[in-house]
């Protein structure tokens, strides 16, 4: 399977391609330049991993992914908000790299879990049970004998909570249910990585939108992880923040995806579906605009609240998780200022921030 650039059509192109260039860019400098920017990077994580799954037909509800992140399931977590959750931690691990790191062979391979050179002694073995592979502790920033440590006490938790011994598995095994392959023994990830890793140094003399747009492209054509579909966006992001076109955070790509109808990203028509593409990007940074607006305003009105309180006051610390968060509990408001559920309870209540859920038990709230 292999994927060429051909022919472009640059009249179509240019209008989608200057909108999206320029959007790109205003999001950037609002973002850099905004007392709200670091926290409106990490909510952008939840944003874009619940559209990622809505893309790909799952659906994740914020409120399940983001109390998930702080250990505080109010259920039993499923396998698609697992997926939802690994998102959130390859966008942290993506954005603590340099520019460019994930557009790399070896981060690509790092981030897919996929080994150049793998064997059945070196492999790790799947869990037993249903539910797929053990969700094993970020080791991005740890030293590799601490992520040793950890990885063992993590089996070692997940043998102990009753769960049966690892059966091993031969690579490349093939998964059939009826005529439906689930996993192809002849699937090379490697090689499907390496011509898609190819055609990203053919398209640097291209501008960075348009180029991203034909990574894009090509990476929904040549699909080189046969489970891991996901990851094409994160790369994209950060193929952007190569180039310089969004250097302080990761675009979420994925959230302009959503707001373009199916029938254009998945058109038959090559240039409608590269100008789907420019138009998701321009999407997502009106979508970051907004936000961005939003999260300053809302830090403007919650900071006159503090006006004349002491010093030692836990407010400061409710609004900085706020304004991370897509929503907060008040367990998390609790574990974050270091105060009682009830007290936390208070500190809500004295900002005045909005509830979503509609509930007696288990609320939420959120700026939005």
């Amino acid at each position: 399977m292999t994927y060429e650039i051909g022919n472009l059509t640059h009249e179509t192109l240019l209008g989608p391609l200057a909108a999206a260039e320029d959007a790109l860019a205003r999001l950037d400098e609002r973002v850099a330049r905004s007392e709200v920017g670091a926290g409106f990077a990490e909510r952008a994580d939840f944003f874009d991993s619940v559209s990622s799954m809505w893309v790909s037909g799952e659906l994740v509800h914020l409120e399940d992914l983001v109390l998930h992140d702080a250990q505080m399931d109010i259920r039993a977590p499923s396998h698609e908000l697992a997926i939802a959750h690994r998102i959130v931690r390859t966008r942290r691990r993506v954005s603590r790299n340099n520019p460019g790191w994930a557009v790399s062979r070896s981060g690509i391979m790092a981030l897919a879990g996929v080994a150049e050179e793998t064997s059945l002694e070196s492999e790790p073995s799947d869990r037993g049970g249903e539910g797929g592979e053990l969700d094993l502790i970020d080791h991005d920033a740890l030293p590799p004998e601490l992520a040793e440590i950890d990885e063992v006490l993590a089996r070692t938790k997940w043998l102990v909570d009753g769960n049966g011994p690892a059966e091993p598995r031969k690579q490349d095994l093939e998964l059939s249910v009826g005529e439906l392959v689930i996993r192809d023994p002849d699937w090379d990830e490697g090689e499907r990585i390496g011509e898609w890793l190819e055609l990203a140094k053919q398209v640097e003399r291209l501008p960075a939108t348009l180029a991203a747009a034909l990574l894009w492209e090509a990476w929904e054509h040549l699909e080189p992880l046969q489970r891991q579909h996901w990851l094409g966006q994160v790369l994209i992001s950060d193929f952007l923040r190569s180039r310089g076109k969004v250097r302080s955070h990761l675009l979420t790509y994925a959230v302009g995806l959503r707001g373009i109808p199916r029938e254009r990203r998945r058109a038959r028509d090559r240039t409608t579906k590269l100008v789907a593409y420019l138009d998701a990007m321009n999407a997502a940074a009106s979508a970051g605009m907004k936000d961005i607006d939003r999260l300053t305003l809302a830090k403007r009105q919650l900071e006159r609240r503090v006006i004349g309180k002491r010093s030692t006051s836990s407010l400061p610390t409710a609004i900085d998780l706020l304004l991370s968060r897509p929503i907060v509990s008040a367990h998390m408001v609790a574990k974050a200022a270091k105060v009682t559920p009830r007290g936390a309870l208070n500190l809500i209540s004295e900002l005045g921030v909005r509830e979503i859920t509609g509930r007696g038990r288990y609320r939420a709230w959120g700026i939005f």
